[in-house]
């Protein structure tokens, strides 16, 4: 089956943000009297829709968070993420090197993802093409989203190969019928190894294959669209 598109994450595989978001996220819950570490962030949210992690902890604090809460953290991490974040070694070659179609697909905010993909200067080269779980019903592991991004960009799910660094990326993607390759090459690997998904993890979750160099993806993607073996 030919491919004509390329969905993109974005935190993790575009811009190197989770180790960002994760640090931001796991103080304004501490403040908020739910006692986190960004590493335990890392294990349960990375990758989910706020409103579902919120839900979650919501539970276990047998109360609301307060009100503002989404507030605080969104500015909290706009602002940490305008200021310090990069895009992924070797994000933008690739991009240039890819022949089809692309797009983004994330769970971020659109002022979250537009922040990140502008201070990494990769902005311009994916707009308009960006979407956003608040676009959707259901965030991922749903495939809402990734089926939303296919039909803005009038793609068949089976034509499309979806870049992912989370477990609920690549579920909903696998369930949207989407082939999906698992990176690894985001800081949050380097840094939280011990936290990170292993490439097994990752395969078992849905992933075709794993990399962990950008550079890998464009030879990556010509081999899946001719049937060769990765």
């Amino acid at each position: 089956m030919p491919i004509d598109l390329i969905i993109f994450d974005c935190d993790g595989v575009l811009v190197d943000s989770e180790v960002i978001s994760c640090r931001m996220h796991a103080e304004l819950l501490t403040r908020a009297g739910y006692p986190i570490t960004a590493d335990q962030v890392f294990d349960r949210f990375l990758g989910r829709a706020d409103i579902e992690s919120n839900r979650e902890v919501e539970r276990e604090l047998g109360r609301k968070l307060p009100d503002d809460f989404d507030t605080m953290l969104k500015q909290a991490v706009l602002d940490e993420l305008a200021v310090s974040v990069e895009g992924v070694p070797h994000i933008a070659e690739t991009l240039t090197r890819i022949r089809q179609k692309i797009c983004v697909a994330s769970s971020g905010t659109p002022d979250k993802i537009r922040t990140s993909l502008t201070r990494a200067n990769i902005h311009e080269r994916l707009a308009p093409h960006i979407f956003s779980a608040s676009q959707v019903k259901r965030g991922k592991p749903e495939p809402d989203l990734f089926l939303f991004a296919a039909r803005q960009m009038d793609v068949a799910p089976e034509r499309c190969i979806v870049i992912e660094d989370s477990i609920p990326g690549i579920i909903g993607a696998r369930a949207a019928g989407m082939t999906v390759l698992g990176f690894r090459g985001g800081a949050h690997y380097l840094e939280h190894p011990a936290s990170a998904p292993s490439a097994e993890t990752l395969l078992r979750a849905g992933a075709l294959v794993t990399f962990e160099d950008m550079r890998q993806l464009p030879a990556m993607i010509d081999k899946i669209a001719i049937g060769a073996t990765l």
